[in-house]
């Protein structure tokens, strides 16, 4: 089988996770969640042009990976950066490779291997 971009995830063609900040991972028995500062394009039905100051238009979110059966974590170490507004920046998702329920995602803070019954996208707040 051969492994897929993010982008060909229904729900997930309209975003960059590259250029995307995350904030947070939390993982729960049967669940994990990356809460970002979420880059969306412009094909994105909540996309706005971006403000003055910033390239892309972003919104917070979620991605949250349901039914997760199992879960490698190979954490790099790196600690996280704080921004100008003392919140916590661990990065971009640099890598995110999808071949059936495998998901692959690396970054900054590391490499996750899972395998779930999907991923969702979550819009959680308006700019961020």
């Amino acid at each position: 089988m051969t492994s897929n971009p993010y982008t060909d995830v229904i729900g997930l063609e309209h975003v960059s996770l590259e250029d995307s900040y995350v904030l947070d991972i939390e993982a729960h028995p049967g669940t994990l969640i990356f809460k970002l500062d979420l880059v969306l394009t412009p094909e994105h039905a909540l996309y706005t042009p971006p403000k003055p100051q910033e390239l892309y238009c972003y919104r917070r979110g979620e991605l949250p990976f349901e039914s997760v059966k199992r879960i490698s974590w190979d954490n790099s170490g790196l600690k996280p950066a704080t921004d100008a507004t003392g919140e916590v920046d661990y990065g971009n998702i640099d890598s995110y490779q999808v071949e059936g329920g495998r998901h692959v995602l690396s970054g900054g803070w590391g490499t996750i291997e899972l395998d779930c019954q999907g991923v969702r996208l979550l819009i959680t707040a308006g700019e961020a």
